[in-house]
């Protein structure tokens, strides 16, 4: 064996390692939901014949010619009894791409399939896609809905950072090939679109986040509602608001749904993100609602604050003090499992249940939205906790 290959063997080995690694759960719980130590992914998770030319006479000196910066944001799904993650890689040229890891048990031994998803384009071509929801609809498809992001015409000559953005809608029988329908047409631009799992009076419905422009949401009030008879030429005619942004709290910048909701016997459970502004800039964490089952616009349980918010490393990276996920699994027997990207780096898991989650969105405290609210509420539960003590 020469010394490529003796480097080449070297490369897969330490791969093998960081991918087979057994992940732990991390003691320190708050009683809702058990983080895990290690991330489920990253960008040197990456097979490494993604990475290199493992052709000696092309590449002598071994060197990595297509770079991985980051593995973040995965839609999430249960498929012949593994789980799996479409997963928004992003390459060290800024372009993601969706790629799916499977794991036997849902917290490590994540393995991407060999070759990337490969997304036809929609009449106008994107730039870049990426955040993809997954949910596999009572109508048989398992649908992708993630943003199509695209330069803006409109913008002045020189300026190169303007874009818009989109809901680019895919739907698929086997996760390998997929049908790419027209973007979700809409007046205003859409970033997070999520689609509910069934029909609701017979319509498709969707999980909107209006706003004006790429980046601000402006007049958009936050997480949407919309009905559409036709999928593959969906269009958002009329559009509710079912859950607001509000001054002063984790959600008043914007605030947009995560992965489609879990049904429960007691309503559906909704996980979502809230962002604010601060000194270091946007602070994403995720925050938990729930909605009737008669009636899914309306929202039945509204637990004040971060459901979780960014802790020790997860801080840093390439988009620092963010939390950001788009997929979760429910098992038979009530565990969930919460994928989460955290600083636009790289994917965790959190393991909790369906019934802690329901007791944390039916029994914690609204935000009163005021301080003296919040003391208010805080004496109360002091109060019953003294008369316990005592």
């Amino acid at each position: 064996m020469n010394n490529f290959d003796e480097k080449v063997k070297a490369l897969f080995a330490k791969h093998e390692v960081l991918i087979s690694r057994k992940n732990e759960p991390v003691e320190d719980s708050n009683g809702v939901y058990v983080r895990y130590k290690y991330p489920v992914l990253t960008a040197a998770h990456a097979p490494v014949f993604w990475r290199y030319d493992l052709d000696e006479k092309a590449n002598p000196y071994l060197m990595e010619r297509i770079g991985v910066n980051a593995v973040l944001n995965s839609g999430a799904i249960k498929w012949h009894g593994k789980y799996l993650l479409v997963v928004r890689v992003e390459g060290v040229d800024r372009k993601s791409f969706f790629a799916v890891a499977e794991s036997p048990n849902g917290v490590d031994n994540f393995r991407f399939w060999d070759y990337p998803v490969t997304m036809p384009d929609d009449v106008v071509p994107a730039t870049n896609i990426y955040d993809m929801r997954l949910t596999a609809h009572e109508d048989g498809w398992i649908y992708g809905v993630f943003c199509a992001e695209r330069h803006d015409s409109n913008a002045p000559a020189g300026d190169l950072s303007s874009a818009t953005a989109t809901a680019g809608i895919a739907r698929t029988k086997d996760l390998k090939t997929w049908e790419r329908l027209p973007d979700l047409k809409s007046k205003s631009q859409q970033r997070n679109v999520v689609l509910h799992p069934e029909f609701v009076d017979g319509k498709y419905a969707f999980y909107t986040r209006p706003q004006d422009g790429f980046i601000d949401a402006g007049s958009g009030g936050g997480i949407g509602w919309a009905l559409v008879e036709d999928i593959t030429h969906a269009e958002v005619k009329e559009e509710k608001i079912i859950e607001s942004r509000y001054y002063h709290t984790i959600k008043e910048v914007k605030n947009g749904e995560g992965p489609h909701p879990i049904k429960t016997p007691k309503g559906w459970l909704h996980l979502a993100h809230g962002v604010r502004g601060c000194a270091a800039g946007l602070r994403y964490v995720l925050y938990m609602y729930m909605t009737s089952l008669e009636d899914p616009t309306q929202v039945i349980a509204s637990p004040g604050g971060y459901f979780m918010a960014p802790e020790g490393e997860e801080r840093v990276g390439d988009v620092s003090n963010v939390l950001f996920s788009n997929g979760w699994i429910v098992d038979e027997d009530g565990t969930v499992y919460i994928y989460y990207a955290s600083s636009d780096t790289r994917m965790h898991v959190a393991v909790s249940t369906v019934d802690k989650l329901v007791d944390y969105c039916m029994n914690t405290p609204e935000d009163g939205l005021s301080t003296s609210a919040s003391v208010e509420t805080l004496k109360k539960l002091i109060d019953r906790n003294m008369a316990i003590m005592k």
